[in-house]
């Protein structure tokens, strides 16, 4: 099992960021992927959302862009791969996402993974002109789209330069239904649950037969405090494993920037007693 990292700073969700990310920016994101880099963790993430409601209780309001914000920590790395957790598929078109992050993919040496979703927030739909009904089949065309023309240079006799890296990228779709489960199975690579617990992934993932190679992207219910609790955070992803994850996304208890970069030089001997047993 892998073990990526929710990147902190760049959301603020009520419950789940501290107030140190408060204050916290481009300097402290460089010290923190520097150091996710550096350890040899999996992944670093960016959310997509573009106006959220005042009255959207429990979302937060703020939530860097996920193509400026991965762009700049794929200038500060050099191995850690860059997950959007996730784009909101109807909210794009197929070849913009193909010209965009396909850029970034390149310039990344092809690092990128795309975790999409269907999206929740009609409010935002409406905003952005986006369509809200029949959003999942919406979504389903695109994401069959994207697959096609990701990483070529000619789409329908229009160039698309530059492009990819390769024609093929990571897709982890999101989701918490079994629809969501069916289209990371049918059109993606894996699949990031999220509001379900442990045992409902498990009687999922236990009717569907995937790919070799098709990951299953679990997060723990807490954040984790590798110095404060090893204990804790062992079993915490020991449980996630099995549970079926081949891969941890996980986020990080901490109340500054460098007790973020301690408690990752710790949760990474964590990761490593953990595959021993």
């Amino acid at each position: 099992m892998r073990i990526g990292v929710m990147t902190p700073v760049v959301t603020a969700v009520p419950g789940q960021s501290a107030d140190w990310e408060v204050a916290a920016g481009s300097d402290d994101l460089i010290d923190i992927a520097g150091t996710a880099d550096h350890l040899g963790f999996d992944h670093l993430t960016c959310s997509e959302h573009v106006a959220v409601p005042a009255s959207a209780e429990g979302r937060g309001t703020t939530y860097w862009d996920p193509l400026a914000t991965l762009s700049f920590l794929a200038a500060a790395t050099h191995r850690i791969r860059l997950a959007t957790a996730v784009l909101v598929l109807p909210y794009h078109r197929p070849i913009e996402l193909a010209k965009r992050y396909g850029t970034l993919d390149r310039l990344s040496g092809g690092r990128l993974i795309l975790g999409v979703g269907v999206g929740s927030l009609r409010e935002e739909f409406d905003l952005l002109g986006a369509p809200w009904p029949d959003r999942g089949t919406v979504a389903d065309e695109r994401l069959a789209e994207l697959r096609d023309i990701w990483g070529r240079t000619d789409v329908g006799g229009m160039i698309v330069s530059p492009a990819a890296s390769s024609t093929q990228v990571p897709i982890w779709v999101g989701g918490r239904t079994g629809r969501s489960l069916r289209r990371a199975v049918s059109l993606g690579d894996g699949w990031m649950p999220f509001g379900l617990s442990l045992a409902q992934i498990t009687e999922m993932l236990s009717t569907t037969t995937a790919s070799a190679g098709f990951d299953v992207v679990l997060t723990p219910s807490r954040p984790l405090d590798p110095l404060g609790d090893p204990t804790g955070t062992e079993t915490a992803l020991r449980r996630l494993r099995d549970a079926g994850a081949t891969v941890a996304s996980v986020r990080i208890s901490a109340h500054s920037t460098a007790h973020y970069c301690d408690q990752l030089d710790r949760l990474s001997r964590s990761a490593t007693e953990l595959e021993q047993t």
